[in-house]
């Protein structure tokens, strides 16, 4: 997966507390959309007025000048006109706007697709004052300026310019082919380099949040925190993560050169140019090991070692089977690694999150446009395992991550191991618009249970990596599911160090 997709999936059953109509799909949902209380049901209606003068005669809050004059002298052959009508009565209002239609049929779609993105971030968008602007009005000039073009591309640059202006770099769209290799990344096949890349919000730079193991883009020395500057020669300063990604996708045998700025130990920085082959990107979510573990008295156990790559699809029903599959062979702690996962579907951090905790415990809490908290809570939760857990966590770890980390450390099942963590604190929707483009909304924001804050500020981990504890040489691996790589993981022996406290207290907080 090449782009980093926090976004959302909650048809959970055993979630209480969401309305069955956040949960199910208007227009053509890929995705459910995530708490938006009190849904409005909007009518969006597009009706051709050939009368010009009556066109002219249908705006309303604050109509578009020149357009009234384009209409008003017969320039258009005709207009369109769009009919917004709320049919809840906490929200009654009918918005009428007419604006030209293009002649040229690639970008009179195009005016139609900005029509459907318009009314949904209008009823959806976390921000009721969408950036202290008029959204209305929004519509109309980017209609006016949409009207003279001649290519889809050029229309599509004014729909996500239109988008830019609600300061959300999260809410966005993105083209047909473009959603497509999204579904195939959260499907978890895909050809590419390996890569997980994100915008990072306050610098605008696209950045690399972590590699795939064995991917060629691992192979070649790319590391989490380097900016990807070039992809073939094409500077990236403004280009979208998922246009990015695309870039770097391509058919097996292919190849890709990009451009990165690495910055080393000492913070000096290295731009450099790598020649990257296209592989078959296997996205397994979960790899696991069991680490024989000496506890301090002497006593002999066995460390479960999950890490979680990213929540596709499957990640849930993997982290399942890994976890029974451990405990038939006598596991008695766990390492959950999060390190670098950059997120996914919420719903399968929900459902990770359940293999883990008990009872009726809230995972998360969501705030509305309106600023109302809606809390997510467990329905009668049987945890798998109640063993003794860490979660290691640093600053590749974004979104599902974090909402996971956070329900498992403030409802008292984890410590946190590790770096503060990214800090994406915002949930989208994602809305297959009717051209096969999809529309990424941001309609909620989300607090830990224990009510941190999280976007922009990230979760504090308990402990922080450090080799404070290495007082002793650690003895070498002898299980043979187990990996040698992690005997010189720092963080890993820290968190067998929090392991055997947890064993000593007998607390697993």
């Amino acid at each position: 997966m090449e782009s980093l997709c926090p976004n959302l999936d909650l048809k959970a059953a055993y979630l209480s507390s969401i309305p069955k109509s956040f949960t199910e799909p208007t227009s053509k949902l890929f995705f459910s959309v995530l708490n938006c209380p009190k849904p409005q049901k909007f009518r969006v209606k597009l009706t051709q007025a050939v009368n010009e003068r009556k066109s002219s005669g249908q705006f309303s809050h604050g109509c578009n000048e020149n357009l009234v004059k384009w209409v008003g002298r017969g320039v258009l052959g005709f207009a369109l006109s769009v009919s917004l009508c709320c049919d809840s009565p906490a929200f009654a209002e009918t918005l009428t706007v007419a604006f030209p239609v293009s002649h040229t049929l690639e970008v009179n779609t195009v005016q139609r697709t900005l029509v459907e993105a318009w009314g949904l971030i209008r009823e959806t968008f976390i921000d009721p004052t969408f950036n202290h602007q008029d959204w209305d009005l929004k519509l109309q000039q980017t209609m006016v300026e949409m009207f003279p073009l001649r290519s889809e591309d050029a229309a599509y640059s004014k729909v996500k310019g239109m988008l830019s202006t609600l300061g959300d770099p999260f809410t966005r769209i993105i083209s047909p082919k473009e959603y497509q290799s999204f579904r195939i990344g959260s499907d978890g096949n895909l050809q590419g380099v390996g890569l997980f890349i994100n915008v990072e919000p306050r610098t605008g730079h696209l950045v690399v949040l972590s590699c795939i193991q064995n991917s060629p883009a691992a192979r070649a020395g790319i590391h989490e925190g380097d900016e990807l500057i070039e992809i073939n020669g094409e500077r990236l300063d403004g280009v979208a993560s998922e246009a990015a990604a695309q870039k770097l996708r391509g058919r097996v045998g292919t190849t890709v050169t990009i451009k990165v700025n690495s910055v080393d130990n000492s913070g000096s920085s290295c731009i450099r140019e790598v020649k990257l082959p296209r592989e078959v990107i296997k996205l397994s979510s979960v790899s696991s090991a069991i680490i024989p573990h000496r506890a301090p008295d002497g006593h002999l156990s066995k460390t479960g070692y999950v890490k979680l790559a990213t929540f596709s699809q499957s990640a849930a029903t993997e982290m399942e089977n890994t976890i029974y599959e451990m405990e038939n062979q006598g596991v008695q702690s766990y390492i959950l690694d999060l390190r670098n996962n950059p997120g996914g579907l919420v719903k399968a951090g929900l459902d990770v999150a359940q293999i883990w905790l008990d009872g009726n415990e809230t995972l998360v809490n969501t705030i509305d446009r309106n600023g109302d908290m809606l809390p997510i809570s467990l329905i009668d939760g049987h945890a798998i395992t109640h063993d003794p857990l860490v979660v290691l966590v640093n600053e590749g770890s974004a979104s599902a991550s974090e909402i996971l980390a956070g329900a498992l450390h403030d409802n008292g099942r984890a410590i946190l191991v590790g770096h503060r963590t990214f800090g994406k604190g915002k949930i989208q929707s994602v809305t297959e618009l009717h051209d096969g483009s999809a529309l990424f909304v941001t309609v909620a924001k989300y607090l830990s249970p224990a009510l941190h804050d999280i976007d922009q500020v990230g979760i504090a981990p308990d402990v922080q990596c450090t080799t404070d504890f290495l007082n002793s040489p650690k003895d070498s691996f002898k299980d043979g599911s187990s990996d040698s790589s992690l005997e010189s993981d720092s963080c890993i022996l820290v968190a067998e160090h929090q392991l055997d406290i947890q064993d000593s207290t007998g607390s697993a907080s």
